[in-house]
């Protein structure tokens, strides 16, 4: 029946903390069914009568939350890789490896509590393949395909070139055939060297605006490869539906994107990684310097952000060098934290956000809602590190421990090792 009961110290339910527990929580085929606070005081014959079967399992946790978005990554590639000529050799190998390494972040992905991913592109079909291949499973994914770009510019990897609007429109068509978002290449990368974005945005105001008109026509949302201000203030006039990267953003811009509701995803953790380990890159002195203030500046216009309402949504461009699935988001959370966010804050962005955004299913512990957890083990609003030791995650009427699925039983306090769920 896959019914279960959490008894838990304190639970964030997607927009707020409830912290004085014991809380009782119960699932019925995979809903909330009932929530009780304080059952230390609740008659437990009354207990007994509400939940009908004395022997559905109760499990312990002292801290509760929803089950995490990965807002943006790219699951075919393998962050972890460090060897520059690896990673360049991987983009000649067959689709079955390509396959298994999605399937392998899937998994560190669930480990750390991550049951939504939005990819952010590949142009070789694995993100699609592994969407359907895991469309019944404990983990959600969205996918766009191939992202869009100029001929001949940035994102090789992961877009396929437009240049007419013709052919922007073709592009477009085919998205929404097959895709749940539209991904646009707006901007290049960062030249950490120089400290900035020195290439012009791929993309002018006028042609980004028809991209955008045929997107929502077919009702599709749509996300930005961004950094630099000049893209950003195209991105923003333009009214993406959301941001991504974002570095060198200005007080202005976020003016505009709470404006007109324009989310903004901050990926620190690719430009963190160069910072923290430059010698891989053999960065010098000057670039490292560039780097640290980079990410300062981009700690100082999260914060900013945070305070204008921008619809702040956490993720962490895992599959870029260092920036590993799963691990990452993470880290991504805690430099949130760093920056200044509110803990409940980090975490909506993270759960509840993302998801209303998306019109994707809620994750909020509410009753009649899917039964779709998170349990740490201490809670977050103590101690902000606590978010990287995730007990368990509950979904779909099964709990995983390290991403694997372990037997509930009517006298579970801690889930074993083995692989089935009752």
């Amino acid at each position: 029946m896959n019914n279960c009961i959490f008894s838990v110290s304190s639970y964030f339910d997607g927009e707020s903390v409830h912290q004085n527990g014991p809380y009782i929580i119960a699932t019925e085929n995979s809903k909330i069914t009932e929530i009780i606070s304080d059952p230390l005081t609740t008659d437990r014959t009354e207990l007994s009568q509400r939940f009908r079967d004395l022997s559905i399992p109760v499990i312990n946790a002292e801290f509760l939350m929803p089950g995490m978005v990965e807002a943006h990554c790219h699951l075919f590639l393998n962050g972890g890789e460090l060897d520059f000529q690896a990673r360049k050799d991987y983009f000649v190998q067959p689709e079955e490896a390509m396959l298994q390494t999605a399937r392998d972040n899937l998994r560190d992905s669930l480990a750390n509590g991550i049951t939504l991913i939005r990819d952010a592109g590949d142009r070789y079909g694995i993100n699609h393949k592994i969407r359907d291949e895991f469309v019944d499973s404990h983990v959600k994914i969205r996918s766009p395909g191939q992202a869009l770009r100029r001929p001949k510019k940035y994102g090789s990897f992961m877009a396929t070139e437009v240049e007419s609007p013709e052919e922007m429109r073709a592009a477009v068509v085919k998205a929404y055939k097959a895709a749940d978002d539209l991904k646009i290449i707006l901007t290049g990368i960062i030249d950490f060297v120089a400290g900035t974005v020195t290439k012009p945005p791929q993309f002018d105001l006028e042609s980004l605006n028809e991209l955008m008109d045929m997107a929502h026509e077919h009702n599709m949302l749509t996300f930005t490869h961004c950094s630099g201000i000049e893209g950003l203030k195209i991105a923003a006039e333009a009214g993406v539906d959301s941001i991504e990267h974002g570095f060198f953003m200005t007080r202005e811009v976020l003016e505009l994107m709470a404006q007109k509701g324009i989310a903004w995803v901050p990926t620190f953790s690719p430009v963190h990684f160069q910072w923290h380990r430059p010698e891989l890159a053999g960065w010098d002195e000057s670039t490292v310097a560039n780097l640290k203030a980079i990410l300062d500046s981009h700690s100082e216009h999260l914060a900013i952000g945070h305070d204008l309402n921008v619809n702040i949504v956490a993720g962490s461009d895992a599959g870029s060098y260092g920036v590993r699935h799963g691990y990452a988001l993470i880290d991504e959370l805690l430099f949130m934290v760093d920056a200044g966010m509110p803990i409940a804050a980090v975490l909506a962005s993270a759960t509840s956000v993302p998801r209303e955004l998306w019109s994707e299913q809620t994750a909020n512990i509410q009753v009649g809602n899917s039964a779709n957890f998170v349990a740490l083990k201490t809670s977050p609003f103590e101690q902000a590190e606590s978010l990287r030791q995730v007990e368990f995650v509950f979904n779909n009427g099964c709990m995983l421990k390290k991403g694997v699925e372990v037997t509930i039983t009517s006298d579970t306090m801690a889930a074993d090792d083995s692989t089935s769920c009752s």
